[in-house]
C-alpha cells in the first residue's frame, strides 16, 4: 500500500512559505490595493518611495503574520476541511510555537518599518495588530467574522493617511467603509466554498448567517463598496479615469454574481480569487487620474 509522501521530507523554508501562503499572493494583494489607493489619495498623487516601500512591505509582512496566527487558531478546525487539512500546523508539520514565532518575527519587521513614519501611524499600528490577532478567534462567537476581518484589512487606509499628513480626515473613513463592504463581499464568496464543512464543525461565517440570501448579500456588499468609493472620488475631486476604474470594478462585481449564482465550490472560489483584479482596477484608475491631472 502506497503512503502519501507528506511532510517529512519538506524543508523548514518550504513549510514556512506554505504557512504564510507565499504561493497565493491574492491575499496580500487584497490588502495592498486599497492601502496604496489611500496613499495616493492622501498625497494627491505619488506618495514618495519611502512610504510606498513601507506600506507595500508592511502589508505583505502583516498578512503573512496573520496567516500564521490564523492557522494556529484554526488548527483543530482545519483538519476537518478538505481545502485546509494539509496546512503545516494542523497536519503537524509545524508546531504551534514555531508558527507563532514565525508570525512574531514578521510582525516585528513590519513594526520596524512603521517606526520610520510618525507617532500617529505608530500608535495605530498597535490597534491593527490587536485586531489581526483577535480575528481568527471570532469565528467561534461572531455571526459575521468577515466584518472583523474587514476591520483588520482596512487599517492600512487610515494609517496611510496618517503617514502622509499626520491626521485622518473623514474621507479616509468613507474609504474604510467601502473596503469593509468589499471584504464582506469577497470573504463571503470564500466562506461559500467551505459552508458545508463549516456547518459540520460549528464555525460561524457570513455565508451561513446569510443563508439563502448569500448571493444577494454579496451583491449588496459590492454595492456598498462601489458607492463609498465613488463618494470618496467625488469628495477628492477625482476625474474620469478614477470613475472608469470604478466602473470596471462594478462590472467585475456583476461577473462575480454570475459565478456564484449556483453556489458551487468552483464558481465561488473562482470569484474570490479574481477579486484582486477588482482592487487593481480601482487603483490603476486612481493612478492614471492623478498622473494626468498633474
Amino acid at each position: 500500500m502506497n503512503t502519501p509522501a507528506l511532510p517529512l521530507h519538506r524543508s523548514r523554508l518550504s513549510l514556512y512559505l506554505d504557512l504564510i501562503r507565499w504561493n497565493r499572493p491574492q491575499g496580500w494583494l487584497l490588502l495592498l490595493w486599497p492601502t496604496l489607493a489611500a496613499l495616493w489619495l492622501a498625497a494627491g498623487g505619488f506618495p514618495g518611495w519611502h512610504l510606498l516601500l513601507v506600506f507595500t512591505a508592511g502589508t505583505v509582512l502583516m498578512r503573512s503574520a496573520g496567516c500564521a496566527v490564523n492557522d494556529v487558531a484554526d488548527k483543530d478546525f482545519d483538519r476537518h476541511v478538505q481545502r485546509t487539512a494539509q496546512r503545516p500546523v494542523t497536519s503537524g508539520q509545524l508546531s504551534v510555537k514555531e508558527a507563532l514565532a514565525v508570525g512574531a518575527v514578521l510582525a516585528l519587521v513590519a513594526f520596524a518599518l512603521v517606526l520610520t513614519t510618525n507617532a500617529l501611524t505608530i500608535a495605530m499600528s498597535f490597534a491593527a495588530l490587536a485586531v489581526t490577532v483577535i480575528y481568527p478567534f471570532t469565528k467561534r462567537f461572531v455571526s459575521m467574522p468577515q466584518a472583523v476581518l474587514g476591520v483588520a484589512f482596512s487599517f492600512g487606509i487610515p494609517m496611510a493617511y496618517a503617514a502622509v499628513s499626520n491626521h485622518v480626515p473623514a474621507q479616509a473613513w468613507w474609504l474604510v467603509l467601502g473596503n469593509l463592504g468589499w471584504v464582506l463581499a469577497y470573504d463571503t464568496e470564500y466562506a461559500m466554498v467551505d459552508r458545508n464543512d463549516d456547518l459540520k464543525i460549528g464555525i460561524r461565517t457570513s455565508a451561513i448567517t446569510l443563508g439563502r440570501f448569500d448571493v444577494i448579500g454579496v451583491m449588496g456588499f459590492y454595492a456598498l463598496c462601489i458607492a463609498c468609493w465613488a463618494m470618496v472620488g467625488h469628495e477628492a475631486g477625482r476625474g474620469v479615469w478614477y470613475f472608469a476604474g470604478l466602473a470596471a470594478a462594478g462590472m467585475q462585481a456583476l461577473w462575480h454574481s454570475w459565478l456564484i449564482r449556483r453556489r458551487d465550490r468552483d464558481g465561488c472560489f473562482k470569484a474570490f480569487r479574481l477579486n484582486h483584479w477588482l482592487g487593481l482596477s480601482v487603483f490603476l484608475g486612481l493612478v492614471l487620474d492623478t498622473a494626468l491631472a498633474g
